[in-house]
């Protein structure tokens, strides 16, 4: 059988912005950091299937996520990181290939998922891929499917694999909101607006998580409940040091009021507030519409960070001997209704799960993405998933949202968590998309 082999990888720390709950943590993906900018809270906006054989994954790493808060034990204000992309992907893309001892000219191809693209789009992975000493005879590629860029990144390498243009490559995942805006739409033609469903599109994410608490009976209470859940699950895994495996640590700057600069090394995620209480969170005021339910504590934090995955036909895994620490299995990726965009995993996980021939009672851990409580609710409900079994180390409300890092962060976490459970396992991985849509991909732990 061809398999695609998930092999090592990393993800950097986050910094998570806005969440007035508690301390700061920061770390979780290989390559993805947080600006220390003094922005205002706010939620990230906007942002086919794939069957047959799978791919194997040998690796991945993540950064630490970041927020522009203070940093835990030091007496920084808010200042600025200094972090840009490229730096925090090629963190992660060195931090994977010497996981495993990959020469770098042996990769096929890259492809990094990246929203907030700036110049050409592609200028981002091809300086990273300089800075982590890949020779220019390697080609990369970005890709932007919003939310869900970093799993898109993932199937474009498996894709590429399966029709044998290569055996090995790395997918990426980097996001830097700090430093980048997701509120300027672009320009917008007339005859958009008068299309009601191209109009659509443009809805906050803000509100068209209110649409879906409100059109679908999602409570203030139930997502209050889910946000304390997932700061809890988080805060006990980073307690735990169950992190530590997934993050490759990464050196910024930040300064104090008076302007003076330090470099420090950031460890672990930002965003985690172990004191979140579900008192503190209904103090909160609605953050997008008047007596609305959605809050700066019960929605994703926007966030910095990077995370890179390895790649390879089982074969070509076997031939190198690298370990193999997944199998993918499935992806699909859905439409719906832009204005209540949040509803996605509702219909890819089936659709998902469906492809790789399994069902939703044979998958032992969900990962998805939080992008807003109302919407995760929903989800989880509408499929009948057993809460145990969602984010057991906590999500993007704990741990941030940088939207093209978002989906490889969860395949790294996702991966690591089978790993350390032991036996074959079944995971999946899954995120609502701006302008409406969803995302799901199934994987295989095949266990110790």
């Amino acid at each position: 059988m061809f398999l695609c082999c998930f092999l090592p990888f990393h993800r950097t720390c986050s910094a998570l912005i806005f969440h007035p709950l508690g301390v700061d943590v920061s770390c979780y993906f290989l390559q993805r950091l947080e600006n220390k900018s003094g922005a205002q809270p706010r939620c990230p906006s906007a942002g086919g299937g794939y069957g047959g054989p799978s791919k194997t994954l040998p690796g991945a790493s993540s950064a630490p996520q970041s927020t522009p808060e203070s940093l835990p034990g030091t007496a920084w204000s808010p200042g600025s990181w200094d972090t840009t992309p490229d730096e925090l992907l090629s963190a992660v893309m060195t931090a994977v290939l010497q996981d495993v001892g990959l020469r770098p000219e042996a990769l096929g191809d890259i492809c990094v998922g990246n929203v907030l693209q700036p110049g050409a789009g592609a200028l981002v992975a091809r300086v990273a891929q300089f800075l982590s000493g890949i020779p220019e005879t390697v080609p990369c590629s970005s890709v932007n499917r919003q939310c869900s860029s970093g799993l898109q990144a993932i199937i474009n390498i498996a894709g590429s694999i399966r029709n044998g243009s290569y055996d090995i490559g790395l997918a990426c995942g980097v996001e830097t909101m700090s430093l980048r805006s997701a509120n300027n739409p672009g320009d917008i033609s007339s005859s958009m607006m008068e299309n009601s469903k191209a109009r659509d599109c443009l809805i906050p994410m803000g509100i068209t998580s209110e649409n879906v608490a409100e059109k679908f009976g999602v409570s203030r209470k139930k997502q209050d409940a889910f946000a304390l859940a997932s700061q809890q699950k988080a805060a006990k895994a980073q307690q735990l040091g169950l992190f530590k495996a997934e993050i490759v640590p990464v050196k910024t700057t930040v300064q104090d009021k008076e302007g003076n600069q330090q470099t420090i090394t950031v460890h672990q995620d930002e965003g985690i507030r172990p004191s979140t209480t579900l008192e503190g969170l209904a103090k909160l005021k609605p953050a997008f519409k008047e007596n609305g339910s959605t809050t700066a504590g019960n929605a994703s934090q926007v966030s910095d960070g990077a995370a890179a995955v390895l790649l390879a036909k089982r074969s070509k895994a076997a031939q190198l001997g690298l370990p193999v620490l997944g199998v993918l299995r499935s992806f699909a990726v859905v439409g719906v209704p832009p204005d209540v965009m949040g509803i996605g995993p509702a219909y890819a996980i089936p659709a998902a799960v469906g492809k790789a021939g399994l069902t939703l009672n044979d998958i032992d851990i969900f990962e998805i993405n939080e992008a807003f409580a109302s919407q995760a609710v929903y989800c989880v409900e509408k499929l009948g998933i057993p809460m145990e079994k969602v984010n057991p180390l906590g999500g993007a409300i704990a741990l941030g949202h940088p939207l093209g890092c978002t989906g490889t962060r969860q395949v790294v976490t996702l991966l690591n968590e089978l790993k350390r459970r032991g036996r074959r396992a079944y995971g999946v991985v899954s995120m609502c998309i701006g302008t409406g849509m969803g995302a799901a991909a199934v994987f295989e732990y095949p266990g110790n």
